[in-house]
Parts: C-alpha cells; sequence; structure tokens
C-alpha cells in the first residue's frame, strides 16, 4: 500500500512539473515573423534596377522609393534621367510595356515565331500551327501517339504541355523531336478528397529502367509540312545544363545558323559523360559530326545557362570544358573540328557567356573566383579576344554583379550587392566606364525595424583542402556571454548550395526568424557543389548520400572555436528536398552530433527518383557480386535503425518532383525499427507545399523551439503572411 502511495505521489509530482515547464512567449513568434521576407522586404527602396530598353536606345524602369512608385527614364548616350509618378507622363504610349520579372520562364503552352506570325503548339501528341491573324490550325505531324508525341516534355518531375521545339531565324523551320517514352515506369499520384480519389498518372523513369526515354530528332518544313527526321539513332532525353531537355522552358542545346539551312546541337549520353556536337543539314537531315567531349564523371555546359555556340559566318564553334578543372569556352574550327584556341584560362569559372561579338571577335561573360580575397561566387563581368588576349574586368566592384545588356550592345545594368550589403546600381558602357549611378538601395527604415544582416562566413572543408563559404544568422539582441543552440539549414546540392544567390536580400527563407527565437543558424556551401573548380564540384560524384555533411560538422566545430556563444551540445538541422534527404542522413549516420532533424521532401532513396538527376551525379546504377547496387548503400531507410535523437519527416501527398513514396520508405524502416519520430503529411500538396508552407514553418519552429532550445512553445501560433 505504501508503495502504491509513493508512486501515485511520483507521478503527480512529474505533471505538476511538466505543467510548468517554461514556455517561449509568443512575442519571440511575433518578432521572428517580422523577419520574414513579406515584412523586410516592402522595407526596402531604390532597390534594383529592371531596365525596359527601348527602339530609340533609351530605357525606363520602376522603382519604389519611400514616397512612392517612381518611373525613371535614362538616356544612356550622356546618363541624363527624367523621372515621373506614373509611366504614362513619362513616356506616353509605354504604359503597357512593363518589364517581365527577371529569371521568369514561358510556361505558355504555345511557342511564338519570331516573325510573330505562327504560333506552334501540341494538340494529340502532335504539333500543330496557328496562323496568329487568320486563327487558322494546321497539323504538322500525323503520327504521334501517346508516349510517344511531338515536342513533349511531361516526363519526371516535368509534366506540362509547352511544346519543346526551336523555330529557324525565318519563321520557317522548327527543331523539335518525337519523344519515345513507351517503354519506362509509370508514376502514380492520388488526391484526398471525400469520395472517390482522383488518380494522376504520367511518364516517371527511374535509374532501375533498362532504357530510358529517347528523342527522335526532326526538322519541320511548316508551309509545306513535311517532317526530316535526321539520320542518327535517336538520342537519350538529356541536356548539357540541368536534368531536363529543357532548362530555358526551350529546345536547349540547338542552335539555327541566320539563314536556317543549319542545324548545330548536342547529343549527351545518358549518364551525361558524353557530349557530342554536331551540325544537320536541314534540307536533307544528313548529319555531322564536329568535336566530342568525354569526361569520367559528367559533363556540363556552364553556371546558369549553356554556354556552348554554333558561330555559322565563320564556321566556327565556341566550346565550354572544364577540361584544366577550370570551366572554360574554347574556339573550335566547325569544319574539322580543331581546336584553334583557348579563349579563356586561368583559375576561375565561366559561368554564363552574354555577348558574342562575331563582327569585333569578343566575348563579354560572367565568371566566378577570378577576383582574389573576394567571396569565390561573387560573380564579375568581363571581355576578352576571341584570341583570349586582352581580358578586362568590366565590373571592379567587390559584390555579387547581375547584368542586363542593352539590345544595340552598347550598354549594360549592372546591379551589384553582397548578402550583408544592399545594391547599387549603375550604367556602363561595354568599356566598362562608369556612366551614371542609377540608384543606390535604401534600407533605413529596414535597419530601424530592428532587422540584423547575416555575417558572411568561411571555414576549412573536412580535409582542410578548401575554403567553404557561408553566412550566419544570429539573434539582433544577441548576448554573447551565453550559449545558443544551432540549427543548421542545408542544401547539398550538388547543383547549388545552400546559400543561394550572393546578392542582396533582406530576408533568406526563415533563417532570421529561426535565428530571433534563439537559435545560431548557419547555412554552409560544402563541397561538391558548382561555380568553383570542377575537382571541388565533383569531391562527392558517385555518393550524393554524402550531402556534404562532415563539411558542415567540421566548419561548425570550426565556428564554435571563435564564437564560443555556439552550443554544439544542442545542433539541429533541417531542409528541403536535396537537404530533406541531407537531414535525414545526419540524424542516422552522425546521430551523436545532430541531436534534432527536420526532413522536408527528401528524396531519400534515388532508385525512387527520376533518373536522369541520380545517373548525372551518380551514374548508371550497377549491381556487385551480391547483386546489390551503387544506389542502395546510398538510401536513407537503410540507415533508419541508428536514429537517436528527435526527427520531424514530412512530405507532400501530391509531390510529382520527389514522390512521396521517398519518405515513406523512410517511415516504414523507422516503425520496423521501433524508432519514435514525428510526421505530417500535407495530403493534396506539391513539392514546395503550397499555401500549407506556413503552418510547416511554424511545425519547424515549434520543433526546435521544444527539443533545442528546451522550451515550450506557444500553441498553434499562425503565421498570418499579409502586410499589417
Amino acid at each position: 500500500m505504501m508503495k502504491k502511495n509513493l508512486l501515485a505521489t511520483a507521478i503527480l509530482s512529474i505533471v505538476a512539473l511538466s505543467a510548468f515547464a517554461q514556455q517561449l512567449p509568443e512575442a519571440a513568434y511575433e518578432q521572428a515573423v517580422k523577419n520574414l521576407g513579406f515584412n523586410t522586404n516592402r522595407l526596402v527602396y531604390n532597390s534594383n534596377v529592371n531596365p525596359v530598353w527601348l527602339a530609340d536606345g533609351k530605357f525606363w524602369y520602376s522603382v519604389n522609393t519611400a514616397s512612392g512608385d517612381q518611373f525613371v527614364l535614362i538616356n544612356p548616350v550622356d546618363g541624363s534621367r527624367k523621372t515621373a509618378a506614373d509611366l504614362k507622363s513619362l513616356l506616353p504610349g509605354a504604359e503597357n510595356d512593363r518589364p517581365a520579372p527577371t529569371g521568369r520562364r514561358n510556361f505558355s503552352p504555345e511557342v511564338l515565331s519570331p516573325d510573330g506570325k505562327k504560333a506552334a503548339f501540341i494538340k494529340d501528341w502532335n504539333l500543330w500551327v496557328r496562323d496568329v491573324a487568320t486563327k487558322q490550325e494546321t497539323q504538322l505531324t500525323t503520327d504521334g501517339i501517346k508516349d510517344f508525341g511531338y515536342a513533349t516534355d511531361n516526363a519526371g518531375w516535368k509534366h506540362s504541355d509547352r511544346a519543346i521545339l526551336l523555330w529557324s531565324p525565318d519563321s520557317k523551320k522548327i527543331a523539335t523531336f518525337q519523344q519515345d517514352q513507351r517503354h519506362v515506369s509509370d508514376m502514380y499520384l492520388v488526391s484526398t478528397k471525400v469520395g472517390a480519389p482522383k488518380l494522376e498518372a504520367w511518364k516517371y523513369p527511374l535509374p532501375v529502367d533498362k532504357d530510358i526515354i529517347k528523342i527522335q530528332r526532326v526538322i519541320i518544313e511548316v508551309d509545306n509540312r513535311k517532317v526530316i527526321r535526321l539520320q542518327i539513332p535517336a538520342d537519350a532525353r538529356r541536356g548539357t545544363l540541368c536534368d531536363d531537355i529543357s532548362c530555358s522552358g526551350s529546345f536547349d542545346d540547338n542552335e539555327w545558323s541566320a539563314d536556317g539551312s543549319k542545324l548545330a546541337f548536342v547529343s549527351s549520353s545518358r549518364d551525361h559523360k558524353e557530349a557530342k556536337l554536331r551540325i544537320a543539314d536541314a534540307a536533307t537531315g544528313v548529319v555531322r559530326e564536329v568535336l566530342e567531349e568525354k569526361v569520367a564523371t559528367q559533363y556540363e555546359s556552364g553556371q546558369g545557362s549553356i554556354n556552348w555556340h554554333f558561330l555559322a559566318a565563320s564556321n566556327e564553334i565556341i566550346w565550354y570544358s572544364e577540361r584544366d578543372d577550370w570551366g572554360h569556352l574554347y574556339l573550335y574550327d566547325a569544319n574539322t573540328g580543331k581546336l584553334k584556341t583557348q579563349m579563356t584560362k586561368g583559375d576561375f569559372v565561366v559561368t554564363r557567356l552574354l555577348k558574342t561579338d562575331e563582327k569585333n571577335r569578343i566575348l563579354y561573360f560572367l565568371a566566378n573566383g577570378r577576383e582574389q580575397g573576394r567571396d569565390p561566387y561573387f560573380s564579375h563581368f568581363y571581355r576578352v579576344d576571341f584570341s583570349g588576349q586582352n581580358l578586362k574586368l568590366l565590373t571592379p566592384e567587390d559584390g555579387h554583379h547581375s547584368i542586363s545588356l542593352s539590345p544595340d550592345g552598347k550598354y549594360f545594368v549592372d546591379n551589384y550587392s553582397k548578402p550583408n550589403v544592399p545594391p547599387v546600381s549603375v550604367l556602363r558602357n561595354m568599356k566598362g566606364d562608369l556612366l551614371a549611378t542609377l540608384e543606390k538601395a535604401d534600407i533605413t527604415k529596414l535597419t530601424e525595424s530592428g532587422w540584423k544582416a547575416p555575417e558572411p562566413i568561411t571555414v576549412k572543408s573536412r580535409d582542410g583542402k578548401w575554403d567553404l563559404y557561408g553566412l550566419m544568422f544570429s539573434p539582433s539582441n544577441l548576448d554573447k556571454t551565453k550559449k545558443y543552440p544551432v540549427v543548421n539549414y542545408i542544401y547539398p546540392g550538388p547543383q547549388g548550395g545552400g546559400v543561394g544567390s550572393r546578392s542582396f536580400s533582406a530576408a533568406r527563407s526563415d533563417h532570421q526568424a529561426v535565428a530571433e527565437l534563439g537559435f545560431i543558424v548557419v547555412v554552409i556551401d560544402g563541397t561538391c557543389n558548382p561555380g568553383r573548380s570542377k575537382s571541388f564540384h565533383d569531391a562527392c560524384y558517385g555518393n550524393m548520400a554524402d550531402n556534404t555533411l562532415e563539411d558542415q560538422i567540421a566548419g561548425l566545430k570550426q565556428l564554435a572555436v571563435k564564437h564560443p556563444f555556439i552550443d554544439l551540445e544542442k545542433v539541429g538541422m533541417w531542409g528541403h528536398s536535396g537537404g530533406g534527404y541531407a537531414t535525414a542522413a545526419a540524424m542516422f549516420r552522425y546521430p551523436d552530433f545532430y541531436k534534432v532533424g527536420i526532413s522536408e521532401s527528401g528524396n531519400h532513396d534515388n532508385r525512387n527518383y527520376e533518373d536522369d538527376w541520380g545517373e548525372r551525379y551518380i551514374g548508371l546504377m550497377v549491381n556487385d557480386a551480391q547483386g546489390k547496387s551503387n544506389y542502395e548503400a546510398q538510401a536513407n531507410q537503410n540507415f533508419a535503425a541508428n536514429l537517436k535523437g528527435k526527427l520531424l519527416l514530412a512530405h507532400g501527398g501530391m509531390d510529382d518532383n520527389v514522390p512521396p513514396y521517398n519518405t515513406y520508405l523512410v517511415v516504414d524502416a523507422l516503425v520496423k525499427a521501433n524508432k519514435d519520430f514525428d510526421l505530417v503529411v500535407f495530403p493534396n500538396a506539391r513539392h514546395g507545399y503550397g499555401a500549407d508552407g506556413t503552418y510547416m514553418m511554424r511545425r519547424r519552429w515549434d520543433y526546435f523551439v521544444k527539443h533545442l532550445l528546451g522550451l515550450e512553445p506557444p500553441k498553434e501560433f499562425k503565421i498570418n503572411p499579409s502586410f499589417p
């Protein structure tokens, strides 16, 4: 009887103590919300110039000032400017001539011809054109059928109705393909609703598939509806830039000659290790091999844009290669396929070739890493002669530069900034001469609100071989005498790191918001990412389970030595997509270092993710003598039993990029290992969660506050993404 009373007393004591667990005030969440983009972005004025170039060589732009929108007209000849409160007053008749958002792709299902008179589109798996003036529709192909249609880009994480093709400059021909996807895997998703669910089914090729999607290249003469098949075997559905045949929204890796008589294109192998540049005769379909590049890992043609070009007038090819460990431009003879000269050279990376002046034989390009003592991810603008001589820096300021060229090739607008330094916008000529300072961003109200800029950080990689760069976010009321838990945000790439753009931003995800809750948030771009040397990018080739995790751990340990307020006994991680994969891997493979993880929409087993991503960065799937594939050891569910800390998994039930079965595999393994974990499923959400995103953000805050900070979060706090 005495023992029972003692037990009851102990239970009541525990309940009483838990009832008085310290709670984080709701005001802390309110302070965090103030640091989200929908609140901070509107406190930045005079930020960036998006020019609209006019036929007379002038340009206008709009800018948000503290007193309202302002419209500015610039004459680049003398740098003079006129301003007005509305576009109609500044430039009558131009009020509908608004600039398109930069970096925005055109998702219209129709593709307009260069002369604006015809629009090509897909109908019943065939290609059609519509006369813009008369609306008359003409069928160009007749043998397209389901899963073997023309101009389609509807497999893997892409399934759209937009026609993928390239019009010839004279609007008389179309380069496209017939896509054979009859022999690859299907993907299925089921919506959640009252009554019978709706099934979504589409082609989703996987690394386990013996056959992949192939494209049969064709040239179509529009007026007489003649289809000319190129005289080569079907190509792998692969591109040189990303894991889609249409990174830009057009038919990438294709270029017409000015007269439309020739089509240059690049064929890539399934594993991306071979790239062949070919030229087709548009009238006959005869194809001539020009040059080929083979690499041990994966070939890519640039960072952010495809950089090879066909110079039909001089019969030359500009080719991009990382053969000397850096991304550079080379000039080839298009007749013989022989190398003429290396056009750029040095320990830096050409990222985007923006302009080719064939008459004066000058290249204008963006590059990373050439300017010593600066963040190697900062992009600068350069010019160089075709001969490789007279290389000149056109944007001297220390910062990340974003360039907009005038159509006549005489001027450019440069918006430059740093992650912690607001942008300045200037106008220069193509010699690099400064003609006018257009805008300087005003962040007075932002700083008055208590906003705190992130701190750029530099640490050494796991092996001490490379400098790694990133950002650290700390509370605005940081007390350096205290200890703060760490939230390590991760996106391991290998197609881009967690920091993202090096341009200024008043908010990066919710990093500063999380810091305001009482954390140090650290983002480190580890090895295995692009924008630097080939060897840096290839450091994890074949093993995506590396996830830069050892770089993250090494970096955090170095930061803790420099900043004693960092508490390495309380380290958490979160990430989305590839970051979700990395987070679960961190919790399973380094369970004594990472105590709390939030894994969102992770591609946990790349045998269950579309083929092109894994085959580009891991290679083709092969089995060893025991029948195990090279992909199996990289699958997170195989290590789930190692979990020690607190793990929250999340996924959208209608995720058509990384299907939810990736997370379900991990869930199943955790259940079988009898492990405690948490799970959030958004039944009808896609990869980014859409309207459910703010709920996930709040759950993420709650999870770190409760399990890493050791406090009780305010119950069901609602993040309202609207202006006060």
